[in-house]
C-alpha cells in the first residue's frame, strides 16, 4: 500500500504540518518525531494513546501508523469504569503520552512511552521506520463508540478506510496541500483525529489546533492564512450568537474557503444566521465511527441547510424500511434506515463477533441505525436515530430532527429535542423538550404546536412541551436523549 502520508518523505520545503498554540512541527520534524515513536512501538499489537489536544497526541498516532501498529485513542475525561473496560478489551501493552501528563491509576500498569516532539528525536528527517510494507487491511485505529446502549465497543478501522475516506473528501471538498485547517475538536474521536489531523497530513497541508474552541481563535486563524474550519453544531451555534457583535469574526468567516459542520445536525436557524452575517454557507457531512464518512455536500454543490449531501465517491447508500425492503422514493418524506457499503467501513467490533454480525446484512450492508429521507435530487436529509428519533404517531413515521429544526426557528426557543412517548390513541405522541430563550416568558404549548404545524404538517406538531434549563449533551455536542428526565 502507498504511504498514508506521502508528504512526510516527499516535502523538503520546511512547511508547517502541525501547530498547537505556539508549538509547531514542520513535515521534516514530524517525520523525525513520529519515526522515533514508530521505532519504539514496532511489533506491539495495539498501543494506547492518551489523547489530549496536543502535538504529542498527533505525533503518537502518526508514529503508530508509520509502524503498522493500531492506536487506541483514550478520552482523558473517561471515568475509571469506562477506561477499565476499554483497556481490558483492547489489551494494549504500552501507553503513549506527553511528558508530564499525569495518567490515571488504570494506566499505570502499562509501560509508558513519553512522546518527544522537539524535532530532534531520531535525527532530523529520520522519517518512517523501515520494515515490511503495511497491508491495506491492517488495523490503524481502534476507536470506541459512545456506549449509549451498553459498554463501549471498539471499532477496528483499517488503513484502507482512512485512505479512501480522506481521498473521497479531497474530491468532494477540493481539499489540497495548499489548505490550512483550523479546528478545536477533541482527538479521541473520528472527527477531530481522522478528519482534523490525519486529513491535512494526507494532503500535505497543515492544521492549526485551537486547544480550546473560542471565536477569538477562529477569527485569528482564519484572518492569518487558514482556509478551512471544522466544527460541531455547538461551536457553530456560539459563532452564530457572537456574529452580530463581532465584525472581525464575520470578516474572517467570509474569507474562509470552506466551513464544515459534523457529528450532529446543525440547526437550520444557525445555518441561516451565519449565512446572513458572512455570505458563506456551512456545509454538512455525515459519518460515524464505524463508517468514517458516508456523504457530504460538495464544495462546488448547493450548501442546502438541513442536508448532508450525496454519497461520497466509492460509498453505496440505500434507505431500508422496517421489513427490509428498499425505500425507492426520493420525495423528501419517505423515511428509511440508512445502510451503507464501501471501502470506508470498519472491519469489526473488537472481540465482539456477535455485534459485528448483527451490524451487517447478509450481503454486506452496514446498518447505521440512522433514519433519513432523500430529496428529489438525491440529497440525504438525516431525521434522527432509529432507536430514539423515529416516532410512529397516528399511522405516520416521523423523524424527530425536522421537528427540532422547526422548533429552533421560533425566536422563543434556544435549544430543542423531540422524542416520542406512548399514547393510547396515536401510538406515540410527539414530545418537545425546550430550553426557552427567556425562561421567565417561555413559549406556550399551543404556540409551538401551531408554529410546527404551519412549517411542516399538522401531524408533526408536538402534543406535549416540557421546559428545561439545558439539554444533556456529550463531548461532541450531541443531545443525549436517553438522559432526558423520565
Amino acid at each position: 500500500m502507498s504511504s498514508l502520508f506521502p508528504a512526510l518523505t516527499d516535502d523538503p520545503s520546511g512547511r508547517s504540518a502541525l501547530r498547537f498554540g505556539e508549538r509547531s512541527l514542520t513535515y521534516a520534524q514530524l517525520a523525525s518525531a513520529a519515526g522515533a515513536v514508530g521505532e519504539r512501538v514496532r511489533g506491539e499489537g495495539r498501543v494506547a494513546v492518551w489523547a489530549t489536544p496536543s502535538l504529542e497526541t498527533a505525533v503518537a498516532v502518526v508514529g503508530a501508523l508509520l509502524a503498522g501498529v493500531a492506536a487506541v485513542p483514550l478520552n482523558p475525561k473517561s471515568g475509571d469504569k469506562e477506561l477499565g473496560h476499554i483497556l481490558g478489551d483492547s489489551a494494549p501493552r504500552v501507553v503513549l503520552a506527553a511528558p508530564g501528563d499525569e495518567l490515571p491509576a488504570a494506566l499505570r500498569e502499562l509501560a509508558r512511552i513519553d512522546v518527544e516532539v522537539d524535532g530532534e528525536a531520531g535525527g532530523e528527517g529520520a522519517g518512517a521506520p523501515g520494515g515490511a510494507p503495511v497491508d491495506d487491511e491492517t488495523p490503524a485505529l481502534v476507536v470506541y463508540t459512545s456506549g449509549t446502549t451498553g459498554p463501549p465497543k471498539g471499532a477496528v478501522i483499517p488503513r484502507r478506510a482512512i485512505a479512501t475516506t480522506l481521498d473521497a473528501l479531497a474530491d468532494a471538498w477540493q481539499w489540497t496541500g495548499e489548505d490550512v485547517l483550523v479546528h478545536g475538536l477533541p482527538l479521541f474521536h473520528v472527527h477531530g483525529l481522522v478528519l482534523g489531523i490525519l486529513g491535512p497530513l494526507r494532503r500535505g497541508g497543515s492544521v492549526r489546533h485551537l486547544g480550546r474552541f473560542g471565536t477569538e481563535g477562529v477569527t485569528r486563524e482564519l484572518s492569518t492564512g487558514a482556509s478551512m474550519l471544522f466544527g460541531v453544531p455547538t461551536m457553530y451555534h456560539r459563532i452564530a450568537e457572537a456574529l452580530p457583535d463581532d465584525p472581525a469574526l464575520a470578516k474572517a468567516l467570509a474569507g474562509a474557503r470552506l466551513l464544515v459542520s459534523g457529528s450532529a445536525a446543525l440547526p437550520v436557524h444557525d445555518h441561516e444566521r451565519i449565512a446572513a452575517a458572512t455570505g458563506r454557507r456551512v456545509i454538512e457531512r455525515y459519518g460515524m465511527t464505524e463508517t468514517l464518512m458516508n456523504t457530504s455536500v460538495r464544495a462546488d454543490g448547493e450548501a442546502r441547510a438541513g442536508t448532508v449531501g450525496m454519497p461520497l465517491p466509492g460509498v453505496e447508500l440505500r434507505l431500508v424500511d422496517e421489513d427490509g425492503s428498499a425505500v425507492e422514493a426520493y420525495d423528501g418524506e419517505s423515511v428509511g434506515e440508512i445502510q451503507v457499503r464501501g471501502p470506508n467501513l470498519f472491519t469489526a467490533y473488537l472481540n465482539r463477533p456477535d455485534a459485528t454480525a448483527a451490524a451487517f446484512t447478509s450481503d454486506g450492508w452496514f446498518r447505521t441505525g440512522d433514519v433519513a429521507v432523500r430529496d428529489p435530487d438525491g440529497y440525504v436529509r438525516i431525521v434522527g436515530r432509529k432507536a430514539t428519533d423515529l416516532i410512529k404517531s397516528g399511522g405516520y413515521k416521523i423523524g424527530a430532527g425536522e421537528i427540532e429544526n422547526a422548533l429552533l426557528e421560533h425566536p422563543g426557543v434556544r435549544e430543542a429535542a423531540v422524542t416520542g412517548e406512548p399514547d393510547a390513541d396515536l401510538g406515540e405522541r410527539i414530545v418537545a423538550w425546550v430550553v426557552p430563550t427567556d425562561p421567565e416568558n417561555p413559549p406556550t404549548e399551543s404556540e409551538l404546536a401551531d408554529h410546527v404545524a404551519r412549517r411542516l404538517a399538522p401531524h408533526k406538531r408536538p402534543r406535549v412541551v416540557r421546559h428545561l434549563d439545558a439539554l444533556p449533551r456529550n463531548d461532541m455536542g450531541k443531545i443525549m436523549k436517553r438522559a432526558l428526565p423520565s
